[in-house]
């Protein structure tokens, strides 16, 4: 397919419109088919828009390697000067208005080298195995608390018939972010809503603010809001732990310092906000995609159940099936060449984590959820030095959920249609409708 121009490196206007379409992201089969296409004939193409002043053109990556190399090499794919997550012309102007940022928060997905590496390695080592040991105990706890509550509702259903997600997926990961952070668990709720403004935004289910009937400026004023709800929220929580500090990541932000200065306030705050929503939401939507595919199937259940040790296997394919994060943006520094393509120093490109992560070329019947599937080299986690900062805890908190459900589970199997996020940025499953028997 060539666009109107018949230039072979520009996307046809329906298959751009997929693209950027937070609608074609729920309906998961039809988007992996349009990816399936995308590789094998435009792998790197050129998303133009219908109407020049909708969004900058950027170029479309789908290919696995390319993703790999572009994820790698941070020198010539930067994370700035433009928006690291697709964004539209309109938002931006506002946050730049607003923030004088392309992007509402500035976190440490926007820094490149040298600010990325520096902040990072503020609480890079409070993320590491060796640490989350301290706190294994405490996750385990939230894992059997989320548990009981499950059982306590399938008890009180005649059919056994829960949501998934509203029960666990959703809490218990939140829960544990919110530890971490020390922040109450009466505020919790709060954070939710937040989270979900923030990016379940164009998703009028979990947003729950009639955003389909709001005007594209109305929705970026509105997330603008919840940002600075976060960042009053934050400042509050930072300013209690440097007169109170504890052991938490927390205190760790509150009182970090870089180059011997305290952190700015915008930064400090974007560093809690990643922590907090980014930190909970994709583990939700890796959690429920497992519990998904092993009430699809059997065999696969009862293995689990028998053998713990395919837990490792079910939660590394977990992450890659669903991909929680579904890309990143990237600019490059310089000329550069990807299969065949002339990419110019400037140019705007999108990463798809979810069309890498269903590339055959590097893994077999990627649609299949295979919990055996060794090597898995997917990149849900991102590559390089901007490596999810945390993978391990993400890791820790399913298996640890996984040890305490299939103690007390006895069979599952799906009591109705999932439903995916509307969403193009952080996606997964919003319902989980699960019939579930429990000891």
């Amino acid at each position: 397919m060539t666009d109107k121009s018949g230039d072979p490196a520009t996307l046809d206007t329906a298959l751009a419109k997929t693209v950027i379409d937070p609608h074609a992201y729920a309906e998961w089969d039809g988007l992996l088919d349009t990816f399936d296409w995308l590789r094998e004939n435009q792998p790197v193409a050129k998303v133009v828009p219908e109407d020049e002043g909708l969004f900058d053109p950027f170029w479309l990556i789908t290919r696995y390697d390319d993703v790999m190399r572009i994820s790698k090499d941070n020198a010539t794919f930067l994370n700035n000067p433009r928006p690291v997550v697709f964004s539209f012309r309109q938002a931006i102007e506002f946050s730049r208005a607003a923030t004088g940022s392309n992007m509402l928060v500035d976190s440490l997905v926007v820094f490149d080298a040298p600010i990325h590496p520096k902040y990072r390695k503020l609480t890079q080592d409070w993320f590491m195995p060796r640490n989350l040991k301290t706190i294994e105990d405490e996750i385990r706890s939230i894992a059997h608390r989320t548990v009981d509550g499950l059982v306590e509702a399938i008890a009180a259903d005649p059919g056994g018939v829960v949501d998934f997600g509203k029960l666990v997926s959703g809490p218990y990961p939140l829960h544990v972010v919110m530890q971490i952070l020390g922040v109450p668990e009466a505020d919790e709720p709060r954070m939710q809503m937040l989270t979900q403004q923030l990016f379940g935004g164009q998703d009028k289910d979990l947003s729950g603010t009639g955003m389909e009937n709001m005007t594209p400026e109305q929705v970026v004023q509105l997330v603008a809001g919840a940002v600075k709800t976060f960042e009053g929220y934050f400042a509050e929580l930072a300013a209690e732990r440097r007169a109170n500090p504890t052991d938490d990541v927390a205190s760790v932000i509150a009182n970090a310092t870089v180059d011997g200065k305290p952190l700015p306030d915008r930064d400090m705050a974007g560093y809690y906000i990643i922590v907090a929503t980014a930190g909970h939401d994709t583990t939700s939507a890796s959690t429920a995609g497992a519990m998904m595919a092993l009430a699809n199937d059997p065999e696969q259940f009862a293995r689990v159940k028998e053998d713990r040790s395919l837990l490792p296997g079910i939660v590394e394919e977990a992450i890659r099936w669903t991909s929680p994060v579904q890309h990143f943006m990237r600019t490059a520094a310089e000329d550069v060449e990807i299969d065949g393509q002339q990419i110019k120093a400037g140019d705007w490109m999108m990463i798809n984590y979810v069309a890498a992560n269903h590339d055959p070329a590097q893994f077999d019947d990627p649609r299949r959820f295979d919990a055996a599937r060794s090597p898995n080299r997917h990149l849900a986690f991102g590559a390089g030095a901007h490596q999810c900062l945390g993978l391990h805890l993400a890791r820790l908190e399913m298996r640890i959920l996984f040890e305490v459900l299939l103690d007390r589970v006895e069979s599952v199997e799906p009591a109705g249609k999932a439903k995916r996020a509307t969403s193009t940025f952080v996606g997964g499953l919003k319902t989980l409708p699960l019939r579930i028997s429990a000891k």
